[in-house]
């Protein structure tokens, strides 16, 4: 097994060894194993949920693999993922290219609940893996609510994205899943919709409908810099905590006094002011430079354009640019450095839903 060192500080270094595990070992049923009236539907149920813009973590020396937290920002846009699911007598039949992952939470699922049969289940995401788009937390969100909604909704939506919290795994080789990265934004934002805050231990704690009359350009730089894996861990382990210990004060404090009031009376520019000054500060910092200084160079030419709103979604390296401009205005300001739009969408503010 991979064995990566983390640095706290200068009397601080310990080793974690990266496990990877079969799926639907290692379970945390976080205290909602119970006894549940199960209502098993003889329908197919049919979901889409959307998929999600993380623009930062507020401390990273509060989560870890295995361990959720760390609180968030991140929203949702018009980019789905879909799921369909029914039951069967026993067993599972998954058809999607990452089935481990799937077949992890349906352990989980069935476990919690006291469910002894099976389910068939079909999934399709939005294809863009591991540049910041949350192709896998909405994934899950989705295979999560149509099995619930196969069993007569036992659990509540906030226990489902606990559940996905605590167990959120990562594909790895050879058909294996190892713990990754979760603050909660991707499942709340998949699920609610809108523009989410996230408090520690997965604690939503402010939501609310964001840009409603906007357009999200999301452009995806070239980077030869993974955002997964190995190289994604040694990141968010090491600078990223240093740095989080420095500046997460001030990331708190700016997000509770300056960036939920103007969410709140639907201010773009000033949520762009804040977010510019976040993306300088802490593990945000971090995860920018993990793809070099450009990254910088191109979000700083975007705002000297006059774009209100420009951040860069997760470990990157995609950024996203939310105006009020449509996308044949960004195209002529990306055309100098090269760049395109990779998708242009909007916010969804309706979260998942039953189709």
């Amino acid at each position: 097994m991979t064995i990566l060192k983390i640095r706290g500080g200068d009397l601080d270094l310990v080793e974690y060894e990266f496990n990877s595990f079969k799926a639907g070992e290692n379970l945390d049923t976080a205290g909602l194993k119970g006894t549940y009236d199960l209502n098993i539907r003889d329908e197919i149920v049919c979901v889409r949920a959307p998929g999600r813009i993380h623009l930062t973590v507020l401390d990273m020396n509060r989560f870890a693999p295995g361990h959720p937290g760390g609180g968030g920002i991140g929203f949702a846009i018009q980019v789905y993922a879909h799921a369909t699911a029914r039951a069967i007598p026993s067993g599972y039949e998954i058809t999607y290219d990452r089935p481990a992952i799937i077949e992890h939470f349906l352990t989980l699922f069935s476990q919690v609940v006291g469910y002894t049969g099976g389910f068939a289940v079909e999934a399709r995401d939005h294809e863009y893996k591991h540049v910041g788009l949350g192709s896998t937390s909405t994934i899950l969100t989705t295979i999560a609510s149509a099995v619930n909604k196969v069993l007569g909704e036992p659990l509540t939506l906030d226990q489902l994205r606990i559940l996905i919290g605590h167990n959120y795994v990562e594909e790895t080789e050879g058909g294996l899943v190892a713990f990754g990265f979760e603050t909660g934004v991707g499942p709340a934002v998949s699920t609610y919709g809108g523009m989410a805050v996230m408090g520690d231990d997965l604690a939503l704690v402010y939501r609310h409908e964001f840009g409603i009359d906007k357009h999200v350009h999301i452009v995806i730089p070239p980077s030869s810099i993974s955002s997964a894996g190995e190289e994604e861990f040694a990141l968010l382990m090491n600078k990223a905590r240093t740095l989080d210990y420095r500046d997460r004060e001030q990331k708190a404090y700016c997000t509770l006094m300056d960036f939920i009031p103007a969410l709140g009376c639907g201010d773009l520019q000033r949520m762009g002011d804040v977010m510019w000054e976040i993306e300088f500060r802490g593990s945000k910092r971090a995860e920018v430079e993990h793809h070099s200084f450009e990254l910088y160079h191109y979000m700083n030419r975007l705002r000297k354009a006059g774009l209100e709103f420009v951040g860069m979604s997760s470990v990157g390296p995609s950024i996203a640019i939310i105006t009020a401009r449509p996308a044949d205005e960004i195209k002529h300001i990306l055309e100098p450095m090269d760049l395109t739009i990779a998708i242009s969408t909007l916010v969804d503010n309706n979260g998942l839903v039953f189709e």
